[in-house]
């Protein structure tokens, strides 16, 4: 049984004082399902939940998100695989279809972060690290990440404008997406005299907390073509762990979840790298995108800081990647951001993203990373 996307709704991602958490989920749910071609509350099985818990009060969020969303009673469950529930909750609501259990499952992804200091999330976040031996004594997502930077650098050459040069495109593209958190360019010199954060990294090589949500409504084959004209297929789902302790990783230039599970979504699509379009991946700093080039087949090990320099993730080049802005510019509402890439990458394949159309994309691919590589959800969608 094939599965689509035959509806998706995003709302603006930012500091959102303006709405709770379930507001924001019911801002992406009502465009969804105005989305959909004659789509009701009545024609939904059931609804999947993409977010973290820790930051809300709120617990137990997906009774609260339901009854909000009017879709009691039927069921609803709350995903968690830290920066990718998101895609968990894609990834769920499409088992539950390919099952036959359900035919029609809608996919929220809903996070409100700004609600808490910066460094309260720095200490959550850094939980999400092995808490035994590394994140007691003081890690944090940024530095993990510069870890990585700081070792392909080493290893490859990779240099401090290369990561630069991922942040000037996302936000130039992101300074073309309405949702998007931040709407400026910036240049190379802005990114690389930024005040520091983790060596090398400034504040222009991390990406933002943020409050949004974004929904994606999945249906079966029997099931799509009553709500949409225009399917877009799932026809990958890859999904792979590695350790909890980045000490025990088999080196520091690249995440073998993503690796693993970009094999098997290529593998289930019947497509390869070379295939792809366009992209939407887990740039949750500049590193992670250069290491996404090169653990996506994009280019080759070592070779993603060239990727980038020379424009060939922008539209135009060999494989667009992140061309709404990616976490970078549009945000990183943690829970939410596997299903507003799923959104980003329906919206090309469907041919309407406006100035940011990728020409002729018929193959998207979306990857998502949860913790420092501890989770991978690679997806590829075909029009």
């Amino acid at each position: 049984m094939k599965v689509a996307a035959v509806a998706i709704g995003h709302g603006a991602f930012g500091k959102r004082s303006d709405a709770s958490v379930q507001e924001l989920a019911f801002e992406a749910f009502r465009e969804a399902m105005a989305d959909g071609k004659n789509l009701e509350r009545a024609d939904l099985d059931a609804a999947v939940l993409g977010s973290v818990p820790e930051y809300h009060k709120q617990r137990s969020l997906g009774g609260v998100v339901a009854e909000y969303l009017g879709l009691n009673p039927k069921p609803i469950w709350l995903t968690e695989c830290a920066c990718a529930s998101g895609s968990a909750a894609v990834r769920t609501a499409y088992m539950a279809i390919k099952s036959g259990m359900h035919d029609v499952v809608a996919v929220i992804g809903a996070q409100k972060m700004t609600e808490l200091s910066t460094p309260e999330i720095l200490a959550l976040m850094g939980r999400v690290g092995e808490v035994q031996w590394e994140s007691i004594f003081g890690t944090t997502f940024p530095g993990y990440y510069a870890m990585f930077a700081n070792a392909h650098m080493h290893r490859y050459g990779t240099t401090r404008e290369q990561l630069a040069a991922v942040a000037v495109k996302n936000h130039y593209y992101g300074s073309l997406n309405k949702f998007a958190m931040f709407q400026k360019p910036v240049t190379i010199q802005r990114c690389v005299e930024a005040d520091p954060v983790a060596f090398p990294f400034g504040i222009f090589d991390c990406c933002a907390n943020a409050d949004g949500a974004a929904c994606v409504i999945l249906a079966s084959e029997e099931k799509a073509r009553k709500f949409t004209d225009e399917p877009v297929w799932l026809e990958g789902a890859g999904c792979a762990t590695t350790s909890m302790s980045v000490l025990r990783r088999p080196n520091h230039y690249s995440i073998p979840s993503a690796q693993e599970a970009a094999r098997q979504a290529y593998r289930q699509a019947g497509v390869d790298a070379g295939d792809v379009k366009v992209a939407d991946v887990h740039d949750c700093f500049t590193i992670a995108e250069i290491l996404a080039y090169e653990d996506l087949g994009f280019c080759e090990k070592g070779k993603g800081g060239k990727f980038v320099e020379e424009k060939q993730s922008y539209i135009g080049g060999k494989h667009p990647v992140n061309v709404d802005g990616g976490l970078k510019a549009k945000g990183h509402p943690i829970g939410t951001t596997g299903v507003s890439m799923t959104v980003e990458i329906v919206k090309q394949l469907r041919g309407h993203a406006d100035k940011r159309q990728v020409p002729d994309a018929d193959i998207g691919l979306t990857h998502n990373v949860g913790g420092i590589g501890q989770y991978c959800f690679v997806n590829v969608w075909r029009r």
